[in-house]
């Protein structure tokens, strides 16, 4: 039936370019190619096992029913710890609510404050789905670009000049995806020195990679005095604790703002999976040597991916900080050819090593960075060894 049916909201929304670029992958993948995935962001370890273990229990202790909306009390209460404990905040349990990945929350966040027109405030290059969100409540992104050589994080001067009176909210993430960008407590607090001037602007604060940083400690921007009130923290167990599949996020905020995203929950998924949410109580109460382990592991592949990419002629790459993945300026290839046409951009750079190294990436234009793309280094040593071979000499035949 013709898209004419389908409503202007559905029409106007994209189709995320990661999860599309790993669909693709698994459909060739599916008709015998050898396909190295390095497009989604998902840790590649399988959960710890103690965090296996509290869902077992969990299925036969009978919890098998509705949850409340905002989460189970032992779950917030075990988030509040976390808050106190890691970052020195204080949120109480009613500050918290849990939902069903931290992509939910935050579409609960932007959905609750959000009115048609607002501007919101989205550094490019930027996580694929703030924009697309943004546009489901009607707001206006407004992206001012970074640069290579600010390690793609905007500067106070930026962001006061991006400030309106129609501005609204600031969204950003520390650690970055795409870009593996760590802003330090430096930069942190000159940005929340601009905020604090505009104290209508809220801030979401994406801190989902808070654990796979390598700097020395994670800083987060709700611990300056001067905008706590207006800061919205978003975090989860997907990357930290390789939880993906369970699905698990929570925001920390001021108490109006969380009970506005659990009224918001309360109509669309109420209370997250019963079973992932004792899950969660054991991820976030217990032992992190899993998490520092994963950690290390990462460092280390990082390390050797940077090594084998920068001996690929064309290819320039900052040095990330957190997150597992590398965000490589490929433009020197832009006009080359291969056997399939000509290169005009990322997205054909990417199908191009797709279908011709059969290693599957993810364009940068999805991340409003065109010249860039994505290589997710969650992988096997072996793997991203494999792929970045395979990459270079993909690349060598351009001509």
């Amino acid at each position: 039936m013709s898209n004419i049916h389908l409503s202007n909201r559905i029409n106007y929304l994209e189709e995320s370019q990661t999860i599309g670029m790993s669909k693709l992958s698994r459909e060739l993948s599916s008709k015998g190619f050898d396909i190295i995935n390095l497009s989604l962001g998902e840790p590649d370890f399988v959960t710890p096992e103690h965090i296996r273990n509290a869902a077992k229990k969990a299925i036969d202790e009978g919890f098998t029913h509705y949850t409340p909306i905002a989460g189970y009390p032992e779950l917030r209460k075990a988030i509040s710890d976390k808050f106190k404990r890691e970052n020195n905040l204080d949120y109480s349990p009613e500050q918290i609510v849990v939902s069903t990945g931290a992509k939910q929350a935050i579409a609960n966040v932007i959905l609750s404050l959000i009115n048609p027109g607002d501007e919101v405030i989205i550094p490019l290059p930027y996580w694929v789905s703030y924009i697309e969100i943004v546009k489901l409540a009607e707001g206006k992104p407004v992206a001012p670009a970074t640069t290579f050589e600010s390690d793609f994080k905007i500067t106070p001067a930026q962001l006061e000049k991006a400030i309106t009176a129609k501005t609204k909210m600031f969204v950003f993430s520390s650690p970055c995806n795409p870009t593996g960008s760590v802003y330090t407590r430096e930069e942190l607090k000159a940005l929340a020195d601009v905020l604090s001037k505009h104290p209508e602007v809220y801030i979401l604060s994406d801190e989902i990679y808070e654990h796979i940083n390598f700097l020395d400690n994670h800083c987060s921007i709700a611990e300056f005095e001067n905008i706590r009130e207006r800061v919205i923290i978003v975090n989860g167990c997907s990357k930290g604790f390789a939880m993906t599949g369970w699905r698990i996020g929570y925001i920390g905020a001021p108490k109006w703002i969380a009970a506005a995203c659990d009224k918001m929950q309360g109509q669309f998924t109420s209370g997250t999976s019963s079973i992932s949410q004792k899950a969660a109580i054991a991820a976030l109460s217990t032992d992190n040597k899993p998490t520092l382990d994963m950690k290390s592991a990462f460092r280390r592949r990082r390390d050797l991916v940077l090594s084998l990419i920068k001996e690929i002629p064309g290819l320039k790459v900052n040095e990330p900080k957190g997150a597992f993945y590398v965000f490589p300026d490929c433009s020197s290839f832009f006009g080359k050819s291969s056997e399939s046409g000509v290169i005009q951009n990322s997205t054909d750079l990417c199908m191009y090593l797709l279908h011709h190294a059969h290693v599957s990436v993810v364009t940068g234009e999805a991340f409003g960075a065109p010249k860039h793309f994505r290589l997710s280094y969650a992988a096997s040593d072996e793997k991203l060894k494999e792929a970045i071979s395979r990459i270079r000499e993909a690349l060598s035949r351009l001509n």
